[in-house]
């Protein structure tokens, strides 16, 4: 099985990859763990440190191939408001129950939870359902999937 020490973001990418995997958000935030391509071929992720890779980044093989990283659409909350001010009070809400976020100028989206929407709702947000990419900003919730606990 080939190993998978090292990442290289977007924008920094000079070759083409040999092959690319979808993954979505919760599956790009990388440290140890066993990839397969749609050959059927597996990959071991072995990173030194925990990784949130974004649409674009390549992983590196140890033989040099790169394995380009799409970042797959889900399931989200898009939630708006009338202004900034009501979005970091709602954004200050959403942090305060440990939820992955993706806050944006004049929107944040969040994974689908209905008790949440309701919430939002009653504060005035206007909550819809979305299917797009996240890029939720990691932080101080427990992160899954490798074993990695941020705070």
């Amino acid at each position: 099985m080939l190993r998978i020490t090292t990442f290289v973001r977007a924008n920094f990418v000079t070759e083409p990859a040999f092959a690319a995997i979808t993954l979505d958000a919760q599956d790009r935030h990388l440290r140890r763990k066993v990839i397969n391509l749609q050959n059927g071929e597996q990959l071991l992720v072995d990173l030194e440190k925990a990784a949130k890779l974004e649409n674009g980044d390549c992983l590196v093989l140890d033989d040099g191939r790169l394995v380009k990283i799409i970042a797959a659409a889900e399931d989200l909350i898009e939630i708006t408001v009338r202004d900034n001010e009501q979005l970091i009070n709602l954004a200050w809400h959403i942090g305060n129950r440990h939820l992955e976020a993706q806050i944006e100028l004049h929107r944040i989206l969040i994974r689908p939870d209905h008790v949440i929407a309701h919430m939002l709702e009653h504060q005035g947000a206007v909550v819809k359902p979305v299917r797009e990419t996240f890029s939720p900003e990691h932080g101080a919730y427990h992160a899954h999937g490798d074993g990695a606990h941020e705070h």
